[in-house]
C-alpha cells in the first residue's frame, strides 16, 4: 500500500501528459500554412520510415451525458444531426488532401473517438468509413480501432466494422456498481457488457479494452472489487484504469454531485491499489501509467521492445505520426506542431463549408519543447530518461536534477549523471515526476485551477 505521508505530499494538481507542451501552455498557434506544412514534412518522413499516417475522427454525439465525462460532447436524440455531420467531417478530410496535395493518403490507424461512434447507425458509420477510405492507402501492419457504449452498439454496428478491417474495440464500462452507475448517469448491465464482447470476438476482433475509472463518487473497496472480478471473468486484452478527473469548473455537468461524494487521498488511492492487486492476480501487467494488458497483446510487447507510445489517445504500441485530427475539437499530432479544431460544433461546420482547415488554437514547437518532448515521452513510457546526448542536452536541464532530488530522497527515483530512473514506488508519481521537466509549468504558475490531482 502506498505511503500515506507520500501521497499527500505529491498529490497535487498536475497535467496527464498526453502532448508537452500541455494544452494550456499553448502559446504559438500555427496559421494554416505552418500547419499543412509541418504535416507534409511529417507525412513525408514518415513515408520514408516506410510508415503511414493515423487519422483520429472524433464523433461527438450522445444521446445523454455520463457526468463524469471530459471529453467534447454534444447530448441530443436527434439523429438527423448524423448525415451532415458525416458530410463535413468528410469535406474537412477533402480540404486537407487538397492542400497536402495528395490524392490518396498513406494510413496506418484510424481511430473514432466521441462522444458515441456508435450514436451513427450501422449504415451511417459505413457510408462514413467507405468515402474516408476510398482515399487512403493502407500499409501492411495498419490498425483501426473504436471506442464503442455498450448501452447503444449492436450487432449491426460490429459487423459493419469489421467488414471495413476494425480489429480492436474499446468499452467504456467505468463501473458496474448501480449506486456509482446512477449518480454518474452511465446505467448498463454486466450482461450487456458479456453480450457485446462475446459478439465481438465470435466477429473477429482481436483486441478488447475495457475503460475503468476509480475516484468515481460512492465508489467504495467492495464496489471496484467488484467491478474488477466481472472485467476479469470477460478477459479484455487491454485495461485502462483511469483516475476520476474532477474538474467542475470546466465541466459543469459534474455538479450533479460534490467532493463529499468523492472518495479522497488515501481512500482513493486505495482503491486503485486494490483494482490493481486484483489484476495483477489475474494475469495482467501494468503498462504506462493507470494501464493493463495481458502478456499476449502488443501494448505489453511493446514495453518489452521498448517501442510503447503515448499520445492523446492514451498509450499505443507504436508511434505512428502525424495524426491527422478530422470533426469538431479533434487534435492533429505533426510532432513539430499541434492543431485543435474549432471546439463549438456550428463554428467548426461554418469554416469547412468556407474551405477552411477549421483550427482554433495549437502550438508550434521550439527547439527546447521538442527536446523536452522526448524526455517527457520517455518517462511516461519507459519509465526513464537520459541527458547524457547532445540532442537531448538543453539549458533547462541543468537545473532538473536538482528538482528530482526530493523523489530521489523518497524512494521514487535513482539518479545518476546520464538520467534517471522511476522505481516502482514512483509509478505512482509519474505525472509529479514528468513535472520537473516541464519548463513552461516551471514559468507560468497556473492562475486559475487547470489540472486534476496528480494522484
Amino acid at each position: 500500500m502506498m505511503n500515506s505521508e507520500l501521497l499527500k505530499k505529491y498529490n497535487v494538481p498536475g497535467p496527464r501528459y498526453t502532448s508537452y507542451p500541455t494544452v494550456p501552455y499553448w502559446d504559438t498557434n500555427p496559421t494554416e500554412t505552418q500547419w499543412i506544412e509541418a504535416l507534409r514534412a511529417s507525412i513525408s518522413h514518415a513515408t520514408a520510415s516506410g510508415t503511414g499516417a493515423a487519422i483520429y475522427a472524433h464523433l461527438p454525439f450522445c444521446e445523454s451525458l455520463c457526468t463524469y465525462c471530459g471529453c467534447n460532447t454534444r447530448i441530443t436524440r436527434n439523429h438527423a444531426v448524423s448525415d451532415p455531420y458525416i458530410d463535413t467531417i468528410l469535406k474537412e478530410f477533402s480540404l486537407y488532401r487538397e492542400k497536402l496535395g495528395i490524392e490518396k493518403l498513406k494510413l496506418s490507424e484510424l481511430h473514432l473517438g466521441g462522444g458515441t461512434p456508435t450514436f451513427f447507425t450501422a449504415s451511417e458509420l459505413a457510408r462514413f468509413l467507405d468515402r474516408l477510405l476510398e482515399h487512403c492507402e493502407t500499409t501492411e501492419d495498419y490498425e483501426f480501432s473504436i471506442e464503442v457504449d455498450p448501452r447503444v452498439t449492436r450487432h449491426d454496428h460490429l459487423e459493419v466494422l469489421r467488414e471495413r478491417r476494425f480489429k480492436r474495440i474499446s468499452l467504456g464500462i467505468q463501473d458496474f456498481d448501480p449506486r456509482v452507475q446512477d449518480i454518474v448517469n452511465r446505467v448498463q448491465s454486466f450482461e450487456q457488457v458479456r453480450a457485446l464482447t462475446e459478439d465481438a470476438r465470435s466477429l473477429g476482433f482481436t483486441s478488447i479494452n475495457y475503460d475503468l475509472i476509480y475516484g468515481l463518487p460512492l465508489q467504495t473497496l467492495a464496489s471496484i472489487e467488484g467491478t474488477i472480478e466481472k472485467v476479469v471473468a470477460l478477459r479484455p486484452d487491454r485495461i485502462a484504469f483511469y483516475a476520476y478527473a474532477h474538474v467542475p469548473w470546466i465541466k459543469p455537468g459534474q455538479r450533479r454531485f460534490t467532493e463529499a461524494d468523492l472518495p479522497g487521498g488515501d481512500q482513493k488511492r486505495a482503491l486503485y491499489e486494490r483494482g490493481r492487486q486484483m489484476l495483477e492476480e489475474a494475469g495482467y501487467v501494468e503498462v504506462g501509467m493507470d494501464h493493463f494488458a495481458l502478456k499476449s497483446d502488443s501494448l505489453f510487447q511493446a514495453v518489452q521492445s521498448k517501442k510503447l507510445h503515448r499520445n492523446f489517445m492514451g498509450y499505443t504500441a507504436r508511434n505512428v505520426n502525424p495524426i491527422l485530427a478530422l470533426g469538431v475539437s479533434a487534435i492533429g499530432d505533426a510532432w513539430s506542431a499541434f492543431a485543435q479544431n474549432e471546439k463549438l460544433l456550428e463554428t467548426y461546420a461554418e469554416r469547412v463549408e468556407k474551405g477552411e482547415i477549421p483550427i482554433y488554437r495549437g502550438h508550434v514547437l521550439n527547439e527546447e519543447d521538442l527536446v523536452l518532448r522526448k524526455h517527457v515521452l520517455n518517462l511516461m513510457t519507459r519509465m526513464e530518461t537520459r541527458w547524457d546526448t547532445p540532442e537531448m542536452a538543453i539549458d533547462y536541464l541543468a537545473g532538473v536534477p536538482e528538482k528530482l532530488r526530493e523523489f530521489e530522497r523518497d524512494g521514487l527515483l535513482s539518479i545518476d549523471a546520464h538520467g534517471c530512473r522511476v522505481t516502482e514506488a514512483g509509478r505512482a508519481f509519474l505525472r509529479n515526476i514528468c513535472m520537473a521537466f516541464d519548463a513552461r509549468l516551471a514559468r507560468k504558475a497556473p492562475e486559475t485551477r487547470l489540472f486534476s490531482q496528480t494522484v
